[in-house]
């Protein structure tokens, strides 16, 4: 049978050395640097919990290239949380640890932007805060790179610039739970596909941007992903 509407694209990735990765799902990991977690007001090792963005919530933007984020409506704090992406190029579910790596096809940097004011009002009133969180062009990311092109990537400098000055900085070994205890984690609630994409927390250092403001986001061994807010 033919459709009865015409259904938007399937958002797509580019890929460095050429390609495009269509994206099924975006996973994303709360409170997964300690200190990120003390910033927040928690402490400790908590068991890791998941949230979801739509899979249109990303801005794709090619190697050398400079993005463009729209401010969002209804904030007043919009705030950047820079990420290591993982792209899964193998589903499973209760996938173990031991064979997570195999599942991925690689990495990414990527930014979860956040309308922070709105999810704090969300958890005084102890609702889900999918408004702070899954709202359009709230997922920029950069190319990705292949994970056999990419092997140091599990110990690498990640780094955030907002308008030359540096704003976040930690390295992804400090991840509370590592990529393949997420996958671990993740597959035992929901099964893993491939275009699924994997934001695995950010480290300390999340504040407020503006209209005009120009985000660069680093991590070794990864193109860099640069991002402009705009009206």
């Amino acid at each position: 049978m033919t459709d009865v509407i015409q259904a938007p694209p399937v958002p797509r990735v580019p890929v460095r050395g050429g390609g495009l990765f269509p994206v099924r799902r975006i996973y994303c990991v709360g409170r997964n640097y300690v200190e990120h977690a003390i910033e927040m007001g928690h402490t400790g090792r908590e068991a890791p919990f998941f949230f979801l963005k739509p899979a249109d919530a990303v801005v794709p933007v090619d190697e050398g290239a400079l993005g463009s984020m729209h401010y969002p409506s209804l904030t007043k704090n919009l705030h950047h949380e820079l990420e290591l992406v993982v792209a899964i190029g193998q589903g499973g579910r209760d996938i173990p640890a031991g064979q997570a790596l195999e599942h991925v096809w690689g990495y990414a940097v990527g930014l979860d932007m956040t309308r922070r004011d709105l999810q704090n009002e969300m958890k005084k009133q102890g609702r889900p805060w999918c408004i702070g969180k899954g709202f359009e062009e709230a997922a920029p990311i950069g190319p990705i790179v292949r994970a056999s092109e990419a092997p140091g990537v599990l110990d690498a400098e990640i780094r955030l610039e907002v308008n030359g000055e540096v704003r976040q900085r930690s390295r992804t070994s400090k991840l509370i739970w590592s990529v393949p205890e997420i996958i671990e984690h993740l597959s035992s609630a929901w099964t893993l596909a491939p275009g699924d994409l994997i934001f695995t927390g950010t480290p300390e250092g999340v504040g407020a941007v503006v209209s005009g403001d120009l985000l660069e986001g680093h991590i070794e061994g990864l193109p860099p992903l640069r991002v402009r807010i705009v009206d």
